[in-house]
Order: C-alpha cells, then sequence, then structure tokens
C-alpha cells in the first residue's frame, strides 16, 4: 500500500513535466494548426504576427460594431484564375509562351461606416517564365469586382489594376498586390448573403485608355 501511494504521488509530481513535452510536441508537429486568422490576414497583408493589432474604432452612431459587418467572401472568377502571353503575333501555347501568371492566395477585410462598406482585398500570386523567355519586367492585369449573385447577376462595382513584377533568372517570381478602394452601399438583409468579391486577371486592363475628343 505504501508503495503504492509513492509511486502515485511520483505520477503526480512529474505531471506537468509530461503535459508541457506534449504540448512542446504537439506545437512543433502543427504550427499551421495552430496559427490564428488573424496571423494569416496580417502576414498576407505585410503586418507581423507578433504585432498587438491596433484598437478598432468606435461605430458610429447607428451603425452596427465592425465585428457584424457582413464581408463577402472572396473567389476567382471562373475563367479568370491564369494569365498567359505569348510570342508576338502568336498565342500562347506550348513553346510559344513567354511567361503565365497565376492568382495563389486570396484575403478580404471589411468596414462600415455613414458612407457605406468599404473593403481592403489580397492577391497573391506567381509569375512562371515560360518556353519563349520573359521579359525583365511583367506587367499583370487584374480585375477586382463586387457582385450581387442569383438568378440575375449584377455587377455593384468594377475596377481594374496593374502590378509590374520583376522577374528573375529563376523564372519564377512571387507577387502580392493589395487593393484598398473597394467600396459600395451596405446592402439590403435580403440579398446581402449573395454578394461576392471577385477578382481574376483582365488583359484589357492594359489596354491604353480612350483619348478623349479633340475640340474644334
Amino acid at each position: 500500500m505504501v508503495k503504492q501511494l509513492r509511486s502515485s504521488e511520483n505520477v503526480l509530481r512529474r505531471m506537468p513535466a509530461i503535459m508541457l513535452v506534449l504540448a512542446m510536441s504537439f506545437a512543433a508537429a502543427s504550427p499551421v494548426a495552430a496559427q490564428s486568422l488573424t496571423d494569416r490576414f496580417k502576414n498576407l497583408f505585410g503586418g507581423k504576427s507578433d504585432e498587438p493589432a491596433p484598437p478598432k474604432p468606435a461605430p458610429a452612431p447607428g451603425q452596427p460594431a465592425d465585428d457584424d459587418v457582413d464581408c463577402p467572401q472572396v473567389t476567382v472568377r471562373a475563367g479568370a484564375s491564369t494569365y498567359a502571353v505569348g510570342v508576338t503575333g502568336k498565342p500562347a501555347v506550348g513553346n510559344e509562351i513567354r511567361f503565365q501568371a497565376s492568382i495563389t492566395k486570396m484575403a478580404r477585410e471589411c468596414a462600415r461606416s455613414s458612407a457605406g462598406i468599404t473593403a481592403r482585398i489580397g492577391i497573391q500570386g506567381r509569375v512562371i517564365a515560360g518556353p519563349a523567355g520573359a521579359p525583365a519586367t511583367v506587367e499583370v492585369p487584374l480585375r477586382v469586382a463586387v457582385v450581387q449573385g442569383g438568378v440575375g447577376e449584377k455587377v455593384i462595382a468594377s475596377k481594374a489594376y496593374r502590378t509590374t513584377v520583376e522577374m528573375t533568372d529563376g523564372g519564377s517570381v512571387p507577387f502580392s498586390f493589395i487593393v484598398e478602394d473597394v467600396s459600395y452601399p451596405v446592402p439590403s438583409a435580403a440579398v446581402a448573403d449573395s454578394y461576392v468579391f471577385y477578382v481574376g486577371f483582365d488583359p484589357q486592363a492594359l489596354s491604353p485608355e480612350p483619348k478623349g475628343r479633340k475640340k474644334k
């Protein structure tokens, strides 16, 4: 009986050490699982995960807190997930490809004010040189749209952007782009759930802007 009591006391004394070892093993085995959603947003938008989050401003009178803002999901528009450019005058196929860009990650943040909803949308991707050889710099055309989905899809806001990517000898370069000026009116509760942020490549964003007519 005395031996059993001593054995139980030894186990209890060792319990804190055993639990600490188990906790350290779990953290080492699954660091990604331990990363919070806030940390992933900070990493994507250029912040540091160990920096304290800035305090949120108080909501305007009659407005709900930021946590209650319905921030639409962000997804890639069908058919706009890749962007390939070929040799001048030839289609971007096979050995004629100069480079190809793709979107790999996305994230969004929303804030509500008296003027409506303002969103920050982050896009990460990669540009890979093709067999025909990529130029030293590559212009990547992007488009971000706020869309009310459903039977009759309705575009609430849409804007084209460009970002320049400096290529390297390795031929595979990541890029990131943050859209700061996405804003739209607060949707009614009946249609808010059907809103979505669409991102994708849009070659028309590289077209020169039409010139205004000359005055006589």
